[in-house]
């Protein structure tokens, strides 16, 4: 009867141990923080000063999350992923206060065809252009390297209320698309009007993506309606760039982009072109048209260095060029910790729809380091920072 009842034990054991390891929870996150420099920076008088600051999230976003699978078995599996933003010199919230303002979404995967997943997550211009064809998302210049306020949607176009599919992997290829719902009744296509604070915004994006042995390629295209009236709104800032298409006025903003990337031994080279066209709800549009280029170089497994350009032009409304350069160095420490320096150099030129020069633009005061103050048309930044990953 002892054996019988032992027996009935280590089977219900050996049962629960396999059950369990069908199913999985982890618990991830990066705090990436440091000390930046830059000069010719906004001051509370609309000057220009020098600006040494503790600045969060440069290298990657700080965040924490939770991801999970369940095998149902056939190939088919449960996931989900909740994503939240933080800052870590002083512990709010990112994505405008939103719980999970990264990502939220729950879904369906089956091997051999693809995930089909249901919540807010990242456009095809975020997951195949900025992830794997700019100096942004392939070197430790993180988010001071992305395009001006990312208009072109590389490193932050998350898309609420969202259905999207992605392919497998076909020897290489994927492939994927997905439409975000406007939630309004009588606004399939996007709120007819910017007279509200409720409500989202439609958008759909799709993409292609081909990535075999030393050679990359990709395409992606993101169609935003009304990207200010999103929860939280979307990096259209462009206010001191143009006067004909700010924040508030954006009817439509499309952006396409191709990359590619070709791997030589410890080297990587890559170009990206993107067109991202922002269309007023009256008066001219603007297009930004984004040529970058760069290289990264890993001298060790430990130590890796990264040198980027990107030419920026202005059409329409707004007439104007910016050059940016940046360097930047990286030291692995271990698996999960490294410490880095990085150096950006932007010159601007032209002016704005109303005449008015246009000043530097690296960033905005919430995604980037500093706006340029006093009509400056040049910034310099100096960045050290260190990176975790848990």
């Amino acid at each position: 009867m002892n054996k019988k009842v032992l027996t009935t034990a280590l089977l219900a054991s050996a049962f629960a141990g396999t059950a369990h390891a069908q199913s999985s929870v982890t618990l991830y996150g990066i705090i990436d923080a440091g000390i930046s420099y830059v000069n010719h920076s906004k001051n509370a008088t609309n000057g220009s000063s020098k600006l040494f600051k503790y600045d969060d999230g440069v290298a990657q976003g700080s965040r924490w999350g939770m991801r999970g699978t369940e095998d149902l078995g056939g190939g088919l599996k449960a996931l989900f992923v909740l994503e939240s933003g933080f800052n870590s010199g002083n512990g709010t919230s990112g994505q405008g206060g939103a719980l999970f303002g990264r990502q939220a979404f729950v879904g369906l995967s089956k091997d051999g065809i693809g995930s089909l997943t249901f919540g807010r997550q990242y456009a095809f211009t975020t997951d195949y252009l900025g992830s794997n064809y700019s100096t942004g998302g392939l070197t430790v210049a993180g988010n001071y390297a992305y395009h001006i306020n990312d208009v072109d949607q590389l490193t932050s176009s998350r898309i609420n209320n969202s259905v999207k599919f992605s392919s497998a992997n076909f020897s290489g290829l994927t492939f994927g698309a997905m439409y975000g719902f406007s939630n309004q009744a009588g606004a399939f296509g996007g709120a007819p009007t910017v007279g509200t604070t409720t409500g989202s915004s439609r958008a759909y994006s799709f993409g292609v993506n081909y990535a075999n042995g030393p050679i990359g390629l990709g395409a992606a295209y993101t169609d935003i309606r009304f990207p200010a009236l999103a929860t939280p709104a979307f990096s259209t800032s462009i206010a001191n760039v143009t006067t004909s298409a700010t924040t508030t006025t954006v009817r439509d903003l499309r952006a396409f982009g191709l990359g590619g990337r070709y791997i030589i031994g410890p080297a990587t080279l890559y170009a990206l072109w993107t067109n991202t066209h922002l269309e007023p709800i009256t008066g001219a549009s603007t297009t930004f048209n984004n040529f970058e280029g760069g290289a990264k170089y890993a001298f060790t497994p430990a130590l890796t260095t990264g040198l980027g350009y990107t030419y920026s032009r202005l059409t329409g409304a707004t007439t104007g060029h910016f050059n940016q350069v940046d360097a930047s160095v990286d030291y692995a420490l271990s698996k999960r910790t490294d410490v880095y320096g990085l150096v950006i150099y932007q010159d601007a030129s032209g002016k704005t729809a109303s005449g008015q020069p246009i000043q530097a633009q690296i960033g905005s005061s919430t995604s980037y380091f500093s706006t340029s103050g006093n009509g400056s048309q040049n910034q310099l930044a100096f960045r050290v920072g260190m990176r975790h990953k848990f």
